[in-house]
């Protein structure tokens, strides 16, 4: 019982530093975009002006993707690292 407790914390807490991991990749990042939903397009099948191309919309929304999974793994990598390591990001010394 009390090593199901101690996996569960160490779980949360190596979840923990995963999204610290991740939040401090995104905040190294220049220009980060959001996705559009672009629902005024489905809508309005009747506009087909460029700015609304779903196409192009949809190309978007997955290049944005692709780079916040991007970022994910790289948290998930320094993660790994840093267990591997034994590392303590929290006093930014090793244990």
């Amino acid at each position: 019982m009390n090593l199901k407790k101690n996996e569960n914390e160490e779980h949360l807490t190596r979840r923990s530093r995963r999204h610290e991991i991740l939040i401090a990749l995104i905040k190294q990042q220049k220009d980060l975009e959001l996705m559009d939903e672009g629902v005024q397009v489905f809508k309005n099948p009747t506009n087909h002006s460029k700015k609304y191309d779903p196409s192009k919309i949809v190309e978007r929304n997955q290049r944005i993707i692709k780079k916040y999974q991007s970022l994910v793994r790289s948290a998930i990598a320094l993660d790994a690292l840093l267990q591997s390591e034994d590392y303590d990001i929290s006093d930014g010394g090793i244990s």
